[in-house]
């Protein structure tokens, strides 16, 4: 459905994209993800048409976008701040796009009501917009912006000024009206969690440029860089020597852990070559358990927990691992779920901490 070649884009000197290659599948619930002043946001700009691109090629539906200005393209847009005219009505703001449309004022409303319906308003079209919660104008934007029937829906940070519990609602809301109405969704955050929830594929974008393209689970698992892994979630990073290599294995010695065996598959890049080699893993990754409690995990350390912090289903653990020589690594994260039957531990307990060599990453 889109497609972008080589697209750069300069504002005077700074180069805010930096050849951007991507293409976005018909129908898919797309994540442009990344912190502030990445880019994210000036390519969906791009892509709708609100910004020219310096360089390269921007395709819609097999069309070439450059003579296309942005209300020409077959797409809408859903900004941060809704712009949501509070004087009218909901139906008045829904309907708003449709006052150059040939159609009568009956199947105008009819088209009003089928949208309100799609985002879960019926019989809120009389209601004053600016009596409407958060989580309703939201909707109301969604309304207004589909009733045009686009090919391909952009999202500007569009839960961000939610509060959590409406935010993690109206995700699911999104996702279902995605499937419903069947169209490209392109959604801009800076909200890992949100983007992992939502999306069918992700890119992962720092200045300017796509640092990882791929499905959530993929992208979480296995990060390509250290960077990409910093980002995504929580990762502990451990030094580790590479001790030897052949067409197989990797054999690394690492603090806290000792020496591994590794796939080659479980190789990605650090971009910081001053660094050194790094293990990476996550926290769900390792389990602790009550000295002297019988574990079945292939590999175990003993450690001690330096931080403990309850967040109600989980826990999670700052822990400091034993090394050969009687030292303890720098603390690392361990979240342990907390199922029926299972004490929190506290600071200064020791524990046995349980991994597997698969679920670790190196980093070199």
């Amino acid at each position: 459905m889109i497609e972008c070649r080589e697209v750069h884009k300069y504002y005077g000197d700074y180069h805010a994209l930096r050849g951007i290659d991507l293409d976005i599948r018909e129908g898919e619930f797309f994540s442009l993800l990344g912190p502030s002043g990445c880019g994210k946001t000036t390519l969906l700009r791009t892509i709708a048409g609100f910004e020219d691109i310096s360089s390269g090629v921007v395709l819609i539906d097999d069309k070439d976008m450059a003579a296309v200005p942005a209300n020409k393209r077959p797409t809408n847009m859903v900004f941060q701040s809704y712009a949501i005219f509070p004087h009218l009505t909901v139906a008045e703001n829904v309907a708003f796009g449709l006052r150059r449309d040939p159609r009568s004022k009956s199947e105008k409303a009819a088209a009003v009501d089928e949208a309100l319906k799609m985002v879960g308003l019926t019989g809120y079209g009389n209601r004053a917009a600016h009596a409407l919660s958060g989580g309703q104008r939201q909707r109301v934007a969604l309304a207004r912006a589909l009733i045009l029937k686009p090919k391909v829906l952009l999202l500007d940070e569009p839960l961000s000024a939610l509060d959590r519990k409406m935010r993690e609602q109206m995700q699911v809301e999104l996702i279902k009206l995605q499937r419903q109405v069947g169209i490209t969704f392109v959604l801009v955050t800076h909200d890992q969690e949100e983007a992992l929830v939502m999306s069918d594929r992700i890119a992962v974008m720092f200045e300017g440029q796509i640092a990882q393209l791929d499905e959530p689970e993929s992208l979480y698992a296995r990060p390509v860089t250290r960077r990409v892994a910093d980002f995504i979630g929580v990762m502990n990073f451990l030094p580790a020597t590479i001790l030897s290599e052949d067409g197989e294995v990797i054999r690394v010695d690492v603090e806290g852990l000792g020496e591994i065996e590794l796939a080659h598959s479980q190789v990605a890049r650090n971009e910081d070559p001053d660094a050194g080699p790094m293990i990476g893993f996550r926290p769900e990754a390792v389990s602790i358990f009550p000295a002297g409690q019988s574990q079945t995990a292939p590999r175990q350390n003993g450690g001690t927990i330096d931080e403990v912090v309850y967040y109600g289903d989980m826990t999670y653990y700052d822990v400091r691992l034993d090394e050969e020589d009687g030292t303890q690594s720098k603390p690392v994260r361990i979240s342990m779920r907390n199922v029926y039957g299972r004490d929190v531990s506290c600071v200064g307990d020791r524990g046995v901490i349980g991994w597997a060599p698969s679920s670790l990453i190196l980093f070199r």
